[in-house]
């Protein structure tokens, strides 16, 4: 689990127009929500926060005005064209509370020999974990794996503390066998003529 320190601005003005002028001096908008507080609008670093977020389900420590606050992503918003960020909704957190947050999943290991696709249905996992303890992602074995079999989301091991936020019965991965495309009928002909 990743914990980063980020200085915050408080911000008083609000519209397109702030926004503008707050990402033109390298800040992304911000607003911090949570545990029954009226929401707090803020101005982040921009290269620090694009740094942080590259870690999934960070946990920011933030100095809002000489206050600390934690507090996780809730939703990023991103330029489709640039990539770069445009605002930031973010989630109080205490110590010792549990969060329902997505984590990746991961594959290790060979499917058994032949012609086999894994197809992953989820790529992500809801889980309940300690927002200081969040693991970064979820890692599954499929070594061995042969068509039709499919690994359940209680099937995959989650670090201590963490427990399942979705249905333990959802199918996360499934192995399918390769199907092959018939010859058309044509392209036989040709080649009993050549």
């Amino acid at each position: 689990m990743s914990d980063v320190k980020l200085a915050a601005e408080t911000r008083t003005e609000f519209g397109k127009g702030a926004a503008r002028r707050i990402r033109r001096e390298n800040k992304v908008p911000a607003v911090v929500y949570g545990h029954g507080v009226d929401p707090v609008h803020i101005a982040l670093p921009g290269h620090e926060l694009q740094l942080a977020l590259r870690t999934p389900n960070v946990l920011l420590t933030l100095d809002i005005e000489g206050k600390t606050e934690l507090a996780i992503p809730k939703a990023v918003q991103r330029d489709a064209i640039r990539g770069s960020l445009e605002h930031v909704d973010l989630l109080l957190v205490k110590r010792g509370e549990k969060v329902n947050v997505e984590v990746y999943v991961h594959t290790e290991g060979e499917l058994a020999p032949g012609a086999f696709l894994l197809e992953h249905v989820l790529s992500t996992l809801t889980v309940e974990a300690e927002a200081t303890h969040i693991p970064e992602s979820v890692t599954v074995s499929i070594q061995g794996l042969e068509a039709g079999a499919a690994i359940l989301a209680k099937d995959i091991p989650l670090p201590k503390g963490t427990t399942l936020a979705i249905d333990e019965d959802a199918v996360v991965l499934q192995v399918l066998a390769a199907q092959a495309e018939e010859a058309p009928a044509d392209a036989e002909a040709e080649n009993t003529e050549a």
